[in-house]
């Protein structure tokens, strides 16, 4: 089971295989895929910074928008993780784009060809539920912290980390909207000699 990084939205920017972001409605959801990095040469070329498996198809998309949808980028990969960025001629310009992050609409994005791969932002906003029904709270995001993704589930303000494996996590119905999750025990260490107790 994993969540592709194609798929953090505007608060994301972790490699390929990291989890990150927030849930937009799904009508306006954008995807992050990658990032403008600093200038190369003097001739508006710029370090790409791709968050797709295969950094080539970072321009096959079309035109990439900025995080407000206002500013759009055609954006041409070159070997190197250089880029070319349409309208861009020199280095000045190139400049003013470091660190633009360049999103996708989501629906712009073929499906996962794998049925247990999942785009992050497709299980943001899902209902997460217990084994016997019991419903747990709605998952607000994936994140990843080194150790492997976790789903974030939020009930009532309350909040609840689980990791996301088949075991915690057997049951991903994206089109019915909801996962299944069967939590693990809690491990509670008690203070050894001489330490305090927390």
């Amino acid at each position: 089971m994993s969540v592709k990084q194609v798929v953090a939205s505007d608060e994301g920017g972790a490699q390929p295989s990291r989890m990150a972001g927030a849930s937009r409605p799904a009508a306006s959801r954008l995807v992050l895929l990658g990032e403008i990095g600093r200038p190369h040469g003097v001739r508006g070329l710029v370090r790409l910074h791709a968050f797709t498996e295969d950094p080539r198809t970072l321009g096959s998309y079309g035109p990439l928008s900025d995080a407000t949808g206002a500013r759009r980028f055609a954006v041409t990969p070159m070997p190197g993780g250089i880029g070319r960025i349409e309208g861009v001629a020199d280095r000045d310009a190139a400049a003013r784009l470091t660190g633009t992050k360049l999103y996708v609409e989501r629906d712009r994005l073929p499906p996962p060809a794998d049925p247990d791969e999942f785009l992050l932002c497709d299980l943001e906003g899902l209902a997460a539920f217990a084994q016997d029904g019991t419903a747990l709270g709605t998952v607000r995001s994936v994140e990843e912290y080194g150790a492997g993704p976790f789903l974030v589930i939020e009930d009532a303000g309350a909040e609840r980390l689980l990791p996301f494996t088949k075991a915690v996590v057997p049951v991903v119905d994206v089109a019915g909207g909801r996962v299944v999750v069967v939590p693990p025990a809690e491990v509670t260490v008690a203070p050894q000699d001489g330490e305090d107790a927390a």
